[in-house]
């Protein structure tokens, strides 16, 4: 069977997220050829989607390797998050289809229960299916595609989530989905509003894993010594 370059992608870019290649690590063709039983051919194209979406940096004579964002940028994602959530979700509730809905509310149901068991390892992938769901449900496929891209961003660049709130965001999920089921818009962005607040509350006092401090400025290191020196 013929591996297409997206489903190379996929696969590298599920590793990048996952932490099996860190920040800074190189990607070489041949490297990753062997790992997923490829040709060359279908890596060069996924290494330059990649890059495209920011996974990827591409170095003269180092070649490609997994990107090292910021902090500002780590935090920026949390901001457009902030924004494109909540309006995916309003166009969600007027655009949804019946085969959608029935699924959202088939995962809600299935996250509840799991969260409520404490069966946590579960609930990421179930979070992932829902807000992708969701996503799609916007009606507007460069919606979808850009927030489940901030998604997996985000969840490269920081740390999980404490699973102490699950049983209690899988019920804001909820009511998002029967407000989305009732078409109310306006109550389907208030709410997704709210959630990614308290999302984004949790994620900025987080130190991104995955991002890189700024480069210090000269005499800066020496007076930071000289502070902790008094």
């Amino acid at each position: 069977m013929r591996i297409s370059a997206h489903m190379v992608c996929s696969a590298v870019r599920d590793d990048i997220v996952l932490g099996v290649f860190p920040p800074g690590a190189r990607l070489t063709e041949e490297l990753l050829a062997r790992r997923y039983g490829v040709s060359r051919v279908p890596v060069r194209e996924a290494l330059r989607t990649l890059e495209s979406e920011g996974f990827v940096v591409s170095r003269r004579h180092a070649g490609a390797c997994v990107a090292r964002p910021t902090e500002q940028e780590a935090a920026d994602l949390l901001d457009i998050r902030a924004l494109l959530e909540p309006l995916g979700t309003a166009r969600a509730a007027r655009r949804r289809t019946e085969a959608q809905l029935r699924v959202l509310r088939g995962l809600v149901r299935l996250g509840l229960q799991r969260a409520e068991s404490g069966r946590l390892s579960d609930l990421r992938a179930l979070e992932d299916w829902y807000h992708e769901t969701l996503a799609r449900a916007s009606g507007s496929p460069s919606l979808a595609s850009l927030l489940t891209q901030l998604r997996r961003k985000i969840t490269w660049v920081y740390a999980a989530e404490p699973p102490l709130r699950a049983v209690a965001v899988w019920r804001e999920h909820g009511a998002i989905v029967d407000a989305v089921a009732r078409g109310d818009a306006e109550r389907a962005r208030a709410l997704a509003s709210e959630q990614v607040e308290r999302s984004v509350a949790v994620r900025r006092e987080q130190r991104p894993v995955a991002a890189r401090r700024p480069p210090e400025r000269p005499g800066e290191k020496n007076e930071t010594h000289r502070k902790h020196a008094v």
